[in-house]
């Protein structure tokens, strides 16, 4: 009680004095450290749900996340991806094309 009691005494005094703008800026500064932390908690949440993107990766189909915008490697098959708009895309050079090998059963035709 003792040690509310002589911080609102200063800062009467400070006031009465012409010294207020101490106090003010006293008070704006303990209201800015209070309140940064929550604003930060908050935009950094925002962030991280407009950035973080959970996808499989196309080679091997491991599920992952990375950042949106940005090149990752898939930590199973070492492929290098691009995530763009949310998805993992294969990093090709330009001119490559891409082809699926198909698995034939083979018989033998006796003559």
């Amino acid at each position: 009680m003792g040690c509310w009691l002589a911080f609102f005494l200063t800062c009467f005094l400070l006031g009465t004095v012409g010294l207020g703008w101490v106090v003010n800026g006293f008070l704006i500064l303990i209201a800015f450290l209070i309140i940064s932390p929550v604003i930060a908690w908050f935009g950094v949440r925002w962030w991280l749900r407009r950035n973080l993107v959970e996808d499989q990766c196309p080679v091997c189909a491991y599920e992952f996340t990375g950042f949106n915008n940005t090149q990752c490697q898939c930590p199973s098959c070492g492929e290098v991806l691009k995530i763009e708009q949310g998805r993992f895309k294969r990093l090709t050079a330009p001119g490559t094309i891409d082809v699926e090998a198909v698995e034939v059963s083979v018989e033998q035709i006796e003559d």
